[in-house]
C-alpha cells in the first residue's frame, strides 16, 4: 500500500472593518454554530487574493476588494483515534486579507449552504464570546488586524508554469 502523501488545506479569510465593527459570519460546524471570517479553501488554478474575493462573495453576498495581507497562519488540529481509523490530524495554513466591501449584500444572491447569516462586532464584542469562535485564529486575526500588520498583495507571488518538457 502506498503511503498518504501529507499536505496541508490552503485556506483564505477576510477582515472586514467598518465604523469599528467587523464583518464575521455565523456558520453551522460539526461543533456547532460558531463565527468565523468570511473564510474557505483555495481551489485549483486561483490565485490567493481569488479565493479571498470569491469566498468573501459566496458566504457574505458582498463583493470583496483585498487592500493587504495581514498574516499566514499555520493551525494543526489533532483528532484522536476513532473506530473509524487511527488518530490523525489536519494542518490549515490561512492566508488572511483585509479589505473593503461596498456594505450590501448582492440582491438576490443567496450564502453558501453552511452560513446561517452574517454579522457585524466590535472587537469587544468578539473578545467576550471565545466559545463562538469557529479557531482560536477568528480573534487573532482581529488582533493581528488592529495591530496594524499589513503586508502589500505583492507579498505573495503567484507564478504559473507551463506543462513539464
Amino acid at each position: 500500500m502506498k503511503p498518504e502523501t501529507w499536505a496541508p488545506h490552503v485556506t483564505v479569510a477576510a477582515v472586514v472593518e467598518c465604523d469599528g465593527r467587523f464583518l464575521l459570519v455565523e456558520e453551522h460546524t460539526p461543533a456547532g454554530l460558531r463565527l468565523n471570517q468570511p473564510a474557505g479553501h483555495l481551489e485549483a488554478g486561483e490565485t490567493l487574493t481569488q479565493a479571498v474575493v470569491r469566498e468573501t462573495l459566496e458566504e457574505t453576498a458582498q463583493a470583496f476588494a483585498p487592500e493587504a495581507l495581514v498574516g499566514v497562519y499555520m493551525t494543526h488540529f489533532s483528532r484522536p483515534e476513532t473506530v473509524d481509523g487511527p488518530a490523525d490530524g489536519v494542518t490549515y495554513l490561512r492566508f488572511t486579507y483585509c479589505g473593503s466591501t461596498e456594505g450590501l449584500p448582492t440582491a438576490g444572491r443567496a450564502l453558501d449552504p453552511d452560513i446561517v447569516r452574517t454579522v457585524w462586532m466590535s472587537a469587544d464584542e468578539l473578545r467576550a464570546c471565545p466559545e463562538r469562535h469557529r479557531t482560536p485564529l477568528v480573534m487573532q486575526c482581529i488582533d493581528d488586524y488592529l495591530a496594524g500588520r499589513r503586508f502589500p498583495l505583492d507579498f505573495v507571488q503567484t507564478h504559473s508554469v507551463g506543462p513539464s518538457r
